[in-house]
């Protein structure tokens, strides 16, 4: 969310920025914040005038009282009623006045970083970098599903039965290896100096729209019926909302977790081949990483963010690559984004696994996560970005390392996670 006084100020650039993110049918909303801000001032100045008068005046009454000026001390009293009654009467106003505004200020995009490219969604994203070749084997490279399934190690019809489709029972060595890459990557995070975190796997609405922009909201959330609860799609979410209503010293800054957690999304219009198996599904295990850093610092972290994600996926022999995200293909709450994308050598392309995202100060703004520094009190910037979230992460992973009799490698990395093992082999002829 933007500061009010910002958009008060800067009209203009609020609605070049809309245009940039393609979003023209939300530039009205501008010219509504600024009429209905103006009617909430006003009303706020003479109820502040009015409150001053009645305390004013409420004085008087004790004195004229004391000096036997009885009807003037009642003809007073009904000055200071009358105006009570017009001060509860601006209250009011005030109060719904804020409440349009608040309204309004939610769906207004936040400015994009000047370094983000111009485009109207995903397909004009910018790639940046890649690391490691991409290989196409000599061999067929079967779907995902297949491979799993030839090591005993997905059960996709019992799912079916028990919750419906979006859902899978990993078996055997295939869900050891799902654990196995948790753990490695909560590990990895460890190590690079993040406090571990098991969060709250549900959280109230004022978390949920604090954390993410109403449209996310409805494509991922599930509600809990008869609860002001809602199922995380992240552990961002709960992560972020950790700090919701706090003001922290400067000093501690910055504060760097990395938090393990189911995650659940409705996945609304996920649809043809690549949507099947276990590509885009309604239940997951992610690991994650947030920073609440000062602003100053936000773009230095960033960095750092989407760097960790790509060495955690080279140290696992996947190759990968760095696509910045383009206007269009932004939420309205980030500033930046850049996804991690893996190499699928089946489909002979790149397919998103991780998404590194800075929000500048608009969830800490929603939430209230101010920091109190020398100059005095400011909002927080937020960061977010996967660290490893399989099944998915499994595709690349399965794929990359599949040898030709449909044995699987396991890199060095993950071994002490695997018993040692070096090796996934079949269970079953084909």
């Amino acid at each position: 969310m933007l500061d009010i006084k910002f958009l008060r100020e800067n009209p203009d650039a609020v609605k070049e920025n809309i245009k940039k993110k393609f979003q023209d049918k939300k530039l009205c909303l501008v010219d509504q914040v600024i009429e209905l801000d103006a009617r909430m001032r006003k009303a706020k100045q003479e109820a502040d005038s009015l409150r001053a008068n009645r305390n004013k005046l409420s004085k008087q009454i004790g004195a004229l009282m004391a000096q036997g000026k009885k009807e003037e001390a009642e003809q007073t009293k009904q000055l200071v009623k009358e105006q009570g009654d017009r001060l509860a009467s601006l209250e009011e106003q005030e109060k719904q006045l804020y409440d349009e505004v608040h309204k309004r200020m939610l769906v207004i995009p936040n400015i994009i970083d000047e370094s983000v490219p111009i485009g109207k969604d995903d397909s004009e994203n910018v790639e940046l970098t890649r690391y490691g070749e991409p290989v196409v084997p000599d061999f067929e490279v079967p779907y995902h599903t297949e491979i799993m399934e030839k090591l005993n190690g997905i059960d996709l019809d019992s799912a079916r039965k028990v919750a419906g489709n979006g859902f899978y029972y990993l078996m055997g060595d295939i869900a050891r290896l799902h654990s196995a890459v948790i753990s490695y990557a909560r590990d990895f995070m460890i190590n690079k100096g993040f406090t571990y975190c098991v969060p709250p796997f549900m959280i109230r609405s004022n978390v949920v729209t604090g954390v993410m922009s109403f449209d996310e909201m409805d494509a991922m959330m599930y509600k809990i019926e008869g609860e002001d609860l809602y199922l995380i799609g992240t552990s961002e979410h709960s992560m972020i909302g950790k700090f919701i209503d706090t003001i922290n010293k400067e000093e501690e800054l910055p504060y760097t977790l990395t938090s393990y957690s189911p995650c659940f999304r409705k996945e609304k219009g996920a649809h043809g081949i690549e949507e099947r198996g276990v590509y885009r599904i309604h239940q997951f295990e992610k690991q994650e990483m947030i920073v609440v850093c000062r602003p100053e610092d936000s773009m230095m972290w960033f960095d750092k963010l989407w760097s960790y994600t790509v060495e955690l996926f080279r140290s696992l022999d996947i190759p990968v690559r760095t696509l910045e995200c383009c206007s269009g293909d932004l939420a309205d709450l980030k500033v930046k984004s850049i996804d991690v994308e893996a190499w699928s050598p089946r489909q002979k392309k790149y397919f998103e696994v991780g998404s590194c995202s800075n929000l500048g100060d608009a969830q800490a703004r929603r939430l209230k996560i101010r920091v109190n520094g020398e100059n005095g009190k400011y909002f927080a910037h937020t960061l977010n970005n996967t660290v490893v979230a399989p099944p998915r992460m499994l595709i690349a992973f399965l794929e990359n390392n599949l040898e030709a009799d449909g044995s699987v490698r396991i890199p060095q990395a993950l071994r002490q996670y695997m018993g040692g093992a070096s090796l996934i082999t079949p269970k079953r002829a084909d």
